[in-house]
């Protein structure tokens, strides 16, 4: 399926129409852009108002054995049960935005099969392989991911979604991002590598000498294939979901850290799915805005935000539909009597 091209007649006429509002001509700053930037993935000069869908997609990963995070592998399956009964932050936030949430395990190390409230589409039973030894997936659990995710998306656009978010849940999960945006753009794991969960010295010197060690493993690796070589199970479902929202021309709204560097990975295969990604937050994560530097783009918000799950991105929603109801609602200077000027 081919990605479509971004609808430049639409864009003008969105702006025509901005120029009519009973404002100065940019007096809204970004907001004014915005509301542009979905009326041409919406092909309307007028865009409809946003329709959320958050999918947060878990598993866990082998490199956790390496001593990189904070916290024991147990809290990924923990988070989950969480997630199901609505308790954590993503959940908060998506029922203040109006989103469908739904979470799917594609690899937690876990029986979760008493969980109701999830998709249950584990591709590999204890999660991805430990990248500093081992590919993350081998090749048909690489595509098995990456179609979870495709499967996910295309389900919430037939829903009526006009907005896809995806989340993460990974303990660990922030080491192989690092990796793959390391491997992406060339950097250093120095200025790409962070604290993750908020790990001492000590855990962060071991981190950084693990995305060292798996790099070198991986050195020579195709760049379609990072992501299945340093990546996770529940990073390329992310990477196959925002793919095929651009080749619906539906927009993706990027959360934090883990989810550039499933945009990277999916830019990786086709640089058009760019054009369908907005970034709702640069979280402190070290890496990030070097990722989004490279993807070409511009974060709505900067709150020092390190949680993932979608979190980042849920908040941005009231933002973006704001800036919507704005192009929408403001009367034009016409309509209201109300003189331009001169």
């Amino acid at each position: 399926m081919e990605i479509p091209a971004i609808d430049q007649q639409t864009w003008e006429a969105a702006r025509a129409h901005q120029a009519q509002l009973t404002k100065p001509t940019g007096a809204l700053g970004r907001l004014e852009e915005l509301a542009c930037w979905f009326a041409a993935r919406q092909g309307k000069a007028v865009p409809d108002l946003l329709r959320p869908a958050i999918v947060v997609f878990a598993a866990d990963h082998g490199v956790a054995r390496e001593g990189v995070s904070a916290y024991p592998r147990e809290v990924t399956a923990q988070m989950v049960r969480n997630f199901a009964a609505g308790g954590a932050a993503i959940n908060v936030l998506a029922r203040r935005c109006d989103a469908k949430l739904s979470i799917v395990d594609v690899g937690v190390d876990a029986d979760l099969s008493d969980v109701d409230m999830l998709e249950h589409a584990k591709v590999r039973a204890h999660g991805s392989g430990n990248i500093a030894r081992e590919p993350a997936m081998n090749d048909a659990q690489y595509w098995e991911a990456v179609g979870i995710g495709e499967e996910m998306a295309a389900r919430a656009i037939a829903a009526g979604a006009n907005l896809l978010i995806a989340g993460d849940m990974g303990i660990g999960n922030t080491t192989p991002s690092a990796a793959v945006i390391c491997a992406l753009t060339g950097a250093a794991p120095e200025q790409v590598v962070g604290r993750g969960t908020g790990v001492d010295d000590a855990t962060y010197g071991r981190k950084l000498a693990v995305v060292e060690q798996a790099l070198a493993r991986a050195d020579g690796t195709l760049s379609r294939d990072v992501l299945r070589e340093l990546g996770g199970l529940e990073i390329a479902a992310m990477a196959g979901f925002y793919r095929a929202a651009a080749r619906h021309g539906v927009p993706v709204l990027l959360d934090g850290f883990i989810s550039a560097a499933a945009a990277l990975a999916a830019l990786a295969w086709d640089v058009r799915v760019s054009g369908w990604m907005l970034a709702s937050h640069v979280s402190a994560e070290a890496g990030h805005r070097l990722a989004l530097r490279e993807l070409g783009l511009a974060p709505l918000l900067d709150f020092g935000m390190r949680l993932g799950e979608g979190t980042g991105a849920a908040l941005a929603v009231p933002l973006l539909n704001a800036a919507l109801a704005l192009h929408r609602e403001m009367a034009t200077f016409a309509s209201a009597g109300v003189s331009d000027r001169a």
